[in-house]
């Protein structure tokens, strides 16, 4: 089987998916010479992609939309990037480009990779700050609280940072990127090795919130917000393009009301946009799915049925 990205393709057919490039940092002491300033980073988003989701529903939660502008490029990414095609004139507004690899270009002029989202780009001078989506949400939680509203949510709390940094860690391995190593496998021992994983996290993971309403503690945490971007999209998406189909999110019930909590929580639900995820995953990937067809289904009204879990202690 032909591999949708080779340059992150092993040599057993498994997909490794490539470093981030630009992880330059904005902080509050700023150590790394960029300080949080209102109106002077742009986070460039897709509304399909998980990653950047993540960095969309921080921000929300944070009430950083004044302070850090959003820039949403086409859903449909074809061979030159993604596309600013959203925009009037096929160009964001504030920085002027067509193509997210203009910012990436400018930055560093030889840069060959894949161009990703989220991106943090300085509207100043058009370069990329930071690609490092782990890293993005992390800081907008603790580097830009002087610009958080009033209220906002501890996403991080010191005391439970090493819980789940833990749990973020094995949430990358087997659920985040493992259905794009399911999907993205061009042989079937790395396939199977992924499928395997990706079904032992997700049962383990069952077990922790029977239990408990969220993954970490008695409150929404980071850990929460990387685990929603993949579970939103698993029965539209990943459940049959990327072959993860050992059963439906709706086949697992505490899975099920535990995604249907977070999408009822103001700032998840209403930052998905299931016709933009569908379009890119199964219009991009030709190599998956040559007629570039998009299934109709599944019908989304299910995400606001009661989910039941508001009792369920820490």
């Amino acid at each position: 089987m032909a591999a949708q990205f080779a340059r992150e393709t092993g040599t057993k057919g498994e997909f490794t998916r490539q470093a981030n490039r630009f992880t330059d940092r904005i902080t509050a002491d700023g150590a790394g010479g960029r300080v949080p300033e209102a109106g002077r980073y742009r986070l460039i988003v897709s509304l399909a992609c998980p990653w950047a989701h993540r960095a969309i529903i921080v921000r929300r939660l944070l009430g950083l939309e004044d302070a850090i502008g959003l820039g949403v490029v086409d859903p449909i990414r074809d061979g030159r990037g993604w596309r600013f095609t959203l925009d009037e004139g096929d160009r964001d507004p504030v920085l002027g480009i067509g193509f997210l690899s203009e910012a990436y270009l400018r930055t560093d002029p030889a840069y060959e990779g894949r161009v990703t989202v989220p991106s943090l780009v300085d509207t100043e001078t058009g370069t990329v700050v930071t690609n490092d989506y782990p890293r993005i949400t992390l800081d907008l939680e603790t580097e830009w609280t002087a610009y958080h509203r009033p209220g906002a949510p501890d996403l991080y709390p010191p005391h439970l940072r090493p819980e789940i940094d833990a749990v973020a860690d094995e949430l990358f391995r087997d659920v985040n990127n493992g259905v794009y190593r399911c999907g993205f496998a061009s042989s079937q021992e790395a396939y199977e090795q992924a499928y395997d994983a990706l079904f032992s996290r997700l049962d383990v993971l069952t077990e922790r919130l029977a239990g408990q309403r969220y993954l970490v503690g008695d409150r929404i945490t980071e850990a929460d917000v990387r685990f929603f971007t993949t579970l939103v999209r698993f029965d539209a998406v990943y459940h049959n393009h990327f072959k993860c189909n050992r059963n439906k999110l709706t086949e697992n019930p505490v899975l099920w009301a535990y995604a249907r909590d977070l999408f009822q929580t103001p700032g998840f639900g209403d930052t998905v946009d299931f016709d933009q995820i569908k379009r890119h995953y199964y219009a991009t990937h030709e190599q998956l799915n040559p007629s570039r067809i998009v299934p109709k289904g599944p019908d989304p009204s299910g995400w606001t049925t009661p989910h039941g879990r508001e009792s369920l202690g820490a």
